[in-house]
């Protein structure tokens, strides 16, 4: 229903923002890609895809037409839900998914948490020949260091993953890697959850 909306950033988090257009605020689930990309911009276009469930009417915004179409073929795949698209697309960049299918490169795609073996292949199968046909276009997303633990914290808890685990996770990384951004941080609890 809607291709895109543009507005005033009024709030934002690793997994979601609320955009201002005209008055009316939209609560739009992004991807960590898309937080990255958006940086500290006051006005935004990002490029919707909607969900329509029996209880619910979900946005999910992109930074990118290409990050939203590789979404929307995500989401064809057998097993494979907007949710899991988005921690997918949370964990590799566009460029990064684009490449692991059109090598099959069943490891990368496994890497991402909740996906398994048959899953990734069946990923690989099902988009290699509609993103050779595309001619998939790829982008790769810089990153911002402006971010803290607990924003990824609660982008984990919001994804799902139970709170002490996740802390627990956050912890050992910061040991590991004092100065990570909140989307490393993300990423590679994301492996290790």
């Amino acid at each position: 229903m809607y291709a895109y909306i543009s507005g005033k950033v009024v709030e934002k988090s690793p997994t979601y923002t609320v955009v201002d257009n005209h008055g009316i605020g939209y609560f739009i689930n992004i991807t960590l890609n898309t937080f990255t990309a958006i940086g500290e911009k006051e006005e935004v276009r990002l490029y919707t895809h909607e969900q329509i469930l029996e209880d619910a009417h979900n946005l999910f915004g992109f930074y990118t037409t290409q990050e939203r179409d590789l979404f929307e073929q995500l989401i064809t795949v057998s097993g494979i839900g907007c949710n899991t698209a988005r921690i997918i697309l949370s964990s590799l960049t566009v460029n990064e998914l684009s490449n692991a299918i059109a090598n099959d490169d069943v490891k990368t795609i496994q890497a991402v948490k909740g996906i398994g073996p048959k899953t990734a292949q069946r990923i690989i199968i099902d988009l290699k020949d509609k993103l050779k046909k595309n001619d998939f276009p790829t982008e790769i997303f810089a990153a911002q260091n402006n971010t803290i633990k607990n924003e990824a914290l609660s982008a984990l808890t919001i994804l799902g993953f139970n709170k002490v685990a996740v802390d627990k996770a956050l912890d050992k990384l910061l040991r590991q890697m004092p100065d990570a951004t909140v989307e490393t941080l993300i990423k590679e609890a994301l492996k290790v959850l």
